[in-house]
């Protein structure tokens, strides 16, 4: 006999749930986010989007994000800068907005950065992101579950094109 211990979950809106494996929303726009990554405090989660859809996609700018608490109300005091905002270097999020057109098929990457730095202060956890890839899209709440220490500073980055 298997056992199987269920140690969290989540629940987003139905409208504004990732679509499963394979499906392609009604938007065209299927969005979601990788595993993450981190190393001494600094924490790094992709954006990825792929146009599923029949028409070209245009982007230009950053994602819009709205941070949410664990009854997806907006969570107040946090700001998100562009690019790094100062939390770390080289890591390719200063570089410059670009208009992106994205054919049918075309993918296109953007991500979150921040510290789990705990000083003075509260620690502040977001454990949802509202996403829309651009100003009038369908939102999508993905669960990266933010851990932004006592900094309370996300940073994001641009929409561009995946490395090859």
């Amino acid at each position: 006999m298997t056992r199987v211990k269920v140690s969290r979950v989540t629940r987003v809106p139905a409208a504004e749930a990732p679509p499963a494996s394979g499906e392609c929303p009604p938007s065209g726009i299927h969005l979601t986010t990788d595993d993450g990554d981190a190393a001494m405090g600094l924490r790094v989660v992709g954006l990825h989007l792929e146009n599923c859809g029949k028409r070209d996609c245009s982007l230009d700018g950053y994602p819009l994000l709205e941070l949410l608490d664990e009854d997806l109300s907006p969570i107040q005091g946090v700001r998100i800068v562009h690019g790094s905002g100062g939390i770390s270097t080289g890591t390719g999020c200063d570089e410059p907005a670009r208009p992106l057109m994205l054919k049918p098929g075309g993918r296109a990457l953007s991500g979150l950065m921040w510290r789990n730095t705990t000083e003075s202060g509260a620690a502040v956890n977001v454990p949802y992101v509202r996403v829309r890839a651009e100003q009038g899209a369908d939102p999508v709440t993905v669960t990266p579950r933010l851990d932004l220490g006592s900094t309370g500073k996300p940073a994001v980055r641009a929409w561009t094109r995946p490395s090859q």
